[in-house]
């Protein structure tokens, strides 16, 4: 399978160069920029699980794209969206899967809406990972597994076919039989991590050890849950139990990337993350649902939005 991944930063360079490590057939798309610094040092990743250099990868330029790939890995900022689009369009033909990593739901309809639902598949991933300023991906922690599913007419076996060329890359990837109950679970312990640790501007240990921070953690979580209990994807028992043991551990130094990039000044994803949460618990067919630590966290978010220009 020809593989296609958007950009080389933290998510996509990390899940592609475990895959190009893995003699996978990958090709990046980068702008100019990006593609002459890997050309010139490699791809770079520092991690606990393994480093790795990889001397000048496959690059491809937006207006280069001359044939459709097999599969396409999405994992760019939700506020990139539209700009990612236009540069890969040209890359999706009548049998191109789209896997995109972003977060929250947001960019399925919009995806949908451009290249039709057959082509486009859930997918969920948990990393830990970041971009320095040198173009070096640090890997965080051994986490590293990625899940992806069919949402709209089945295609025969293409996600068994795409699982099949994922796996053996140092990382777990998984075709799921219920990819948006995965992508809700994910939102659920995304959406606390990132609004407690934002709101606070602390690891989420240190929340658990201040008066009321555990219930508001706590508090947190269960609005978000009812959100997606709303939409039929209540997180399962087991998912709560096992997110509790990070969110709740005592001494977590657990954060979110929305409060690494505050601490850098960069923009976020408030409204994706959670904005889009709070839409759906006003619009819930049932009823709205009362929300009112994700509007604190919400308005926080936007007020830090504002300052930013």
């Amino acid at each position: 399978m020809r593989i296609l991944v958007i950009g080389a930063g933290a998510t996509g360079g990390y899940f592609g160069g475990r895959l190009l490590q893995a003699g996978r057939d990958v090709t990046f798309l980068v702008r100019k920029k990006r593609a002459e610094l890997l050309a010139k040092n490699g791809l770079i990743i520092k991690s606990p699980v393994g480093d790795v250099t990889l001397p000048n990868p496959p690059t491809v330029l937006a207006e280069n794209i001359k044939t459709p790939f097999d599969v396409i890995i999405l994992s760019c900022k939700a506020y990139d969206l539209d700009d990612a689009i236009s540069s890969f369009a040209a890359a999706v033909g009548p049998d191109t899967a789209i896997i995109p990593f972003l977060n929250g739901m947001k960019h399925l309809d919009v995806l949908d809406a451009k290249f039709g639902i057959d082509h486009v598949m859930g997918g969920q991933c948990q990393v830990a990972s970041m971009l320095d300023a040198q173009g070096v991906i640090h890997h965080l922690s051994p986490m590293q597994a990625m899940s992806f599913g069919e949402r709209g007419t089945p295609k025969g076996d293409r996600a068994k076919r795409i699982e099949a060329t994922l796996q053996g890359a140092m990382f777990d990837a998984k075709a799921s039989a219920d990819i948006m109950q995965d992508m809700y679970e994910k939102w659920t312990f995304l959406a606390t991590l990132a609004g407690a640790t934002s709101l606070m501007r602390a690891p989420a240990g240190a929340i658990t050890a201040s008066p009321g921070g555990e219930p508001f953690i706590r508090g947190l979580r269960a609005e978000i849950a009812s959100v997606a209990e709303a939409a039929g994807h209540a997180p399962r028992a087991e998912f709560l139990e096992r997110t509790g043991t990070m969110l709740f551990a005592p001494g977590s130094q657990m954060t979110a990337s929305m409060l690494r990039d505050i601490r850098g000044s960069a923009r976020i994803e408030a409204d994706q993350i959670i904005g889009d949460l709070i839409h759906r618990a006003e619009t819930n067919k049932t009823g709205a649902l009362n929300v009112p630590l994700l509007r604190l966290v919400y308005t926080h978010l936007k007020a830090y939005e504002a300052q930013l220009g």
